[in-house]
């Protein structure tokens, strides 16, 4: 593995990638981001998409967006893991920010059925809400759908009238959702849980998924691909996480990173403007 990670760096230099969806504003970076920032330029990483999480962490998202304005680029959103009682004010907060500021997509946003249902109506009220927004600002989404994704695609389809566009971030679903996400104009984010051993069956679905749906992202500091697993995840470690796309299509790595980038731009209109 040692080798191939030196191989990978060295071979994707040349390379373009985008990280769709990483959180660099976090404390798990506040030591060393300059030297992560510096690392992922260097493995060829034009763009890193920051999905804001709730009301708290504005002022980090802020920080690092203004520090590396040319290749970090800021979303706005209410994740759903941070939703609570007081759902209408924590929503009145992101939608003054998507008032005053200029965002590259809403998000993250979603439903997360996985740690706790306590308040499932709220998070649900708040997802739609913000679907509204993203289709109204012609925005793109980042969807968060952690033991929800039927869900997130049933309320997808109560209200797209062909504005709503975007990801499912973190996608480890079935080839039925992945067709139905697909035909409601979404793109799938593939992370580093692609590389993981016990990730046949989702390697089984993605390889059956025409790669114009595809793109890639980290969730930086979390899900670090192999033979990083455990460790912190960075941007810089994009390119594992395209071996193992280009080793499922057999196509090489510059092609999965030229058509995966390509997506990214598409999704993400507002980086050519950038």
């Amino acid at each position: 593995m040692a080798d191939e990670s030196i191989a990978l760096s060295e071979n994707t230099c040349l390379m373009e990638w985008i990280d769709t969806h990483t959180h660099l504003f976090l404390d798990a970076f506040d030591a060393d981001r300059d030297q992560v920032i510096q690392r992922a330029q260097q493995a060829g990483v034009r763009y890193m998409l920051l999905p804001n999480i709730d009301e708290n962490s504005l002022q980090a998202l802020y920080t690092c967006e203004q520090a590396y304005a040319d290749c970090c680029k800021p979303m706005m959103g209410l994740h759903p893991c941070s939703v609570h009682h007081e759902v209408n004010a924590q929503l009145q907060v992101i939608q003054q920010q998507l008032d005053e500021r200029d965002f590259i997509a809403v998000g993250e946003i979603g439903l997360d059925y996985y740690w706790d249902l306590t308040y499932r109506t709220q998070q649900l009220e708040a997802f739609r809400t913000q679907l509204h927004w993203a289709g109204e600002c012609h925005l793109p989404v980042s969807i968060h759908s952690r033991s929800a994704i039927d869900d997130c695609i049933q309320e997808i389809k109560k209200i797209q009238k062909g504005q709503l566009f975007g990801v499912f971030h973190c996608f480890t679903g079935t080839k039925e959702q992945a067709q139905q996400i697909i035909d409601l104009g979404f793109a799938l984010g593939i992370g580093g849980v692609i590389t993981f051993a016990k990730s046949d069956a989702l390697r089984q679905v993605i390889s059956q998924i025409p790669l114009q749906h595809l793109v890639l992202e980290t969730d930086a500091p979390y899900l670090a691909p192999v033979p990083f697993r455990g460790k912190r995840n960075e941007s810089c470690w994009i390119p594992h996480i395209a071996h193992t796309l280009a080793s499922l299509f057999q196509l090489d790595d510059a092609e999965i990173a030229r058509i995966t980038t390509a997506n990214a731009l598409r999704i993400f209109a507002g980086l050519s403007k950038g």
